[in-house]
């Protein structure tokens, strides 16, 4: 396919508005967004993109997920379609453009395209997947992951909420349970921008991250057990502290994730422990440790060295340790003709940019297991996200848009 011209750019402006009037839907509590998954602010923001998309002459189709399909025809009735897209939905205190950007960032190019008259032989369909966040329904990634073979949809839709509601319940009473069949339709590729939602391309003054590998993962649950008992009354050499383990361990997995740097990371994240009594021994704590690397043979080299020093650990202190991995996903490589057709894209366009890999998952993880993917990313502020304060410039996100569009439009085809 034939680069598009490089004077070809999205309407900053107009990118920028659609963004701040998203944000009206389901505002935080300080300046951010709480438009959670399959809550009435999830389907009042699905709306205005579908407004939107019609008034840009986009044709809807939604799965039985809920994931919406916004389709710009092609010139060729055979071509499968060029998809861009990412989510809608928000942390409960979310920023105004996790997902957000990667979405009317499709929506975006699109109306440039039609301002322009400029057609290509691919369709090119802008996707809002269903519940990216994963915050109210576990898992994250869940459409995708139905629409990419992980998950079945029964399971997902018997996903509970904190307050017990399913989200196939919830898909129906908001009106969004569309009639097609999820994964029924072929990709010919699929392009996700998304913010960076960590502090390397601002480090490094780069306009661009062009994504050439996500980050694997591995969610260890481990218990650590040991015996109650009074805090003022048992001699220390009588102990058997459970707390002792899962401080010894929180330093081993530091230990761990540091001996793999720069090639990985981990931490322990949510934390129990029993009984929680100010004046009693902890008895019992459980967490959870979460380990991620693009590396594969990296990631379960840390997990198989966890296995072998942290029951070592807690031997020594006379209590038991106990794991199960509850949680995992092999590190994603994006597709290499779509990655140099992003990379080209920056250099066509004059963006500083470098080669990144995913910290956080997203849906073009998923999809690069059944189609062609890659993925465009932008500075945020500081590296923050998950977070009301979250921030990017105006320029970051058209820079991020300009890419996106021109590798989009290269991989469609433009009809001369």
């Amino acid at each position: 396919m034939s680069a598009p011209a490089a004077n070809l750019r999205i309407n900053a402006d107009r990118l920028w508005e659609s963004i701040m009037e998203m944000a009206k839907i389901g505002p935080g509590v300080a300046g951010g967004n709480n438009r959670q998954t399959l809550t009435d602010e999830d389907g009042e923001g699905r709306r205005l993109f579908q407004r939107w998309c019609e008034e840009a002459g986009l044709t809807m189709g939604v799965d039985t997920m809920g994931t919406m399909f916004m389709t710009r025809p092609g010139t060729d009735p055979d071509a499968l379609p060029v998809y861009v897209g990412s989510h809608l939905d928000t942390q409960p205190t979310g920023g105004k453009y996790d997902g957000v950007l990667g979405v009317l960032g499709g929506l975006e190019l699109v109306r440039t395209l039609n301002d322009l008259d400029i057609k290509t032989k691919h369709p090119i369909v802008v996707v809002n997947w269903t519940n990216e966040e994963g915050t109210r329904f576990a898992p994250a990634m869940l459409a995708s992951g139905v629409f990419a073979g992980i998950h079945e949809q029964d399971w997902a839709y018997d996903r509970v909420d904190a307050k017990g509601k399913r989200f196939g319940d919830e898909l129906e009473r908001i009106g969004w349970k569309g009639d097609e069949e999820v994964g029924a339709r072929k990709m010919h590729a699929l392009f996700e921008l998304h913010i960076e939602q960590g502090p390397i391309l601002e480090a490094k003054g780069k306009d661009i991250g062009v994504v050439t590998h996500g980050q694997g993962l591995r969610w260890i649950q481990c218990t650590v057990t040991g015996k109650e008992s009074h805090t003022g009354s048992t001699p220390m050499p009588m102990r058997k502290n459970a707390g002792r383990g899962l401080a010894q361990i929180t330093e081993l997995v530091h230990q761990i994730a540091m001996d793999n740097a720069p090639n990985a990371v981990g931490a322990i994240g949510h934390i129990d422990v029993y009984p929680n009594s100010r004046n009693i021994i902890v008895g019992k704590a459980v967490f959870t440790i979460d380990f991620r690397s693009h590396e594969i043979d990296t990631l379960n080299g840390m997990v198989e060295r966890l296995m072998a020093e942290a029951p070592k650990l807690c031997e020594a202190l006379g209590v038991s340790f106990e794991a199960e991995i509850v949680g995992q996903f092999d590190p994603p490589e994006f597709d290499k003709t779509c990655v140099k057709a992003v990379r080209d894209a920056a250099e066509r366009l004059g963006y500083s940019h470098m080669d990144i890999i995913s910290g956080a998952g997203h849906d073009a993880c998923w999809i690069n297991r059944v189609a062609p993917t890659a993925m465009v990313m932008c500075p945020c502020v500081d590296g923050l996200s998950h977070n009301e304060a979250e921030e990017i410039s105006r320029e970051w996100a058209a820079a991020g848009a300009d890419v996106l569009m021109h590798a989009v439009v290269e991989t469609a085809g433009v009809v001369e």
